[in-house]
């Protein structure tokens, strides 16, 4: 998997990386068991500070997204071991969106066919 970033985007660094490494292993480019490069590695080859890779390393573990284990790494999670609070945790981070999709006059068919689109996208890219 590629991982790039952009350091003049608005969105901040350790958040591009949580997005791409989510979307990565929605599009299967890695799966449950896989490790990922080490905080040291992954900031040398992103030209980038440790504490921001460790900053988003820990925040898909909160997520249920990654294991760390001391000196074993992050592992990425098998989807078995997702608890229900994730339920609770995407439904309280799709609401605002949702919302904002209604507030731009998008109708509930219209939200519905995005993200089919979107999830067909990832589906596609397998």
């Amino acid at each position: 998997m590629i991982i790039r970033v952009e350091a003049e985007s608005d969105i901040p660094i350790y958040t591009q990386l949580i997005n791409q490494i989510i979307e990565g292993i929605a599009r299967g480019d890695m799966h449950p068991g896989d490790s990922l490069p080490s905080v040291r590695a992954l900031a040398a080859d992103l030209s980038v500070n440790m504490h921001t890779v460790n900053k988003s390393y820990h925040e898909l573990e909160k997520k249920g997204i990654i294991r760390i284990a001391p000196k074993s790494g992050a592992v990425i999670s098998s989807p078995k071991d997702f608890h229900a609070s994730s339920l609770q945790r995407l439904s309280t981070e799709f609401r605002p969106l949702v919302a904002e999709a209604i507030v731009l006059g998008m109708e509930k068919e219209e939200i519905h066919e995005l993200i089919e689109l979107i999830i067909f996208n990832f589906k596609e890219k397998n």
